[in-house]
């Protein structure tokens, strides 16, 4: 089993989640807030689209929190 130090880890956050939780997780991760993060994915979304395959990716391999 793989060390895992908490306080690096990614994760999705179901607190304040609107879609998977990607935002949320990474706002409370990089402790900014989550409207910064949601802006940046749309910005690669509108821009070049590939904020979209980035949501999707992030969506399946991080985690969900655990309480």
């Amino acid at each position: 089993m793989a060390y895992k130090d908490p306080k690096f880890s990614l994760y999705r956050s179901k607190d304040g989640a609107i879609v998977g939780g990607v935002c949320s997780g990474l706002s409370e991760h990089f402790k900014i807030d989550v409207t910064i993060i949601r802006i940046l994915f749309l910005v690669t979304i509108l821009g070049w689209g590939s904020g979209f395959l980035a949501y999707v990716i992030c969506w399946i391999v991080f985690p969900e929190k655990e309480a």
